[in-house]
């Protein structure tokens, strides 16, 4: 046997024992839901006003914390960044 032909045979003696071990692992449990938001008083119209415009963002975010200024959902592939 050669030195690719043992390098081949354990690559497929690990894959196999991959193969068992995660067929035979246990699932795992779901995470827990968050509880439902409180109901927004309406009488805070500095609140409504960011609930409003985080609504119609997209709010991407990318690597540095910047959030994505298009409309929720929109249609470009690339994000706008502010």
């Amino acid at each position: 046997m050669s030195k690719m032909d043992n390098l081949r045979a354990m690559r497929e003696a690990k894959y196999a024992e991959s193969q068992k071990r995660a067929g035979s692992a246990p699932a795992r449990p779901k995470a827990p839901v968050a509880p439902p938001a409180p109901a927004k008083t309406a009488g805070d119209p500095l609140a409504e006003a960011a609930a409003s415009t985080d609504e119609e963002l997209c709010g991407h975010r990318n690597m540095s914390g910047r959030t994505c200024t298009r409309e929720k959902g929109h249609s470009a592939k690339s994000h706008r960044y502010s």
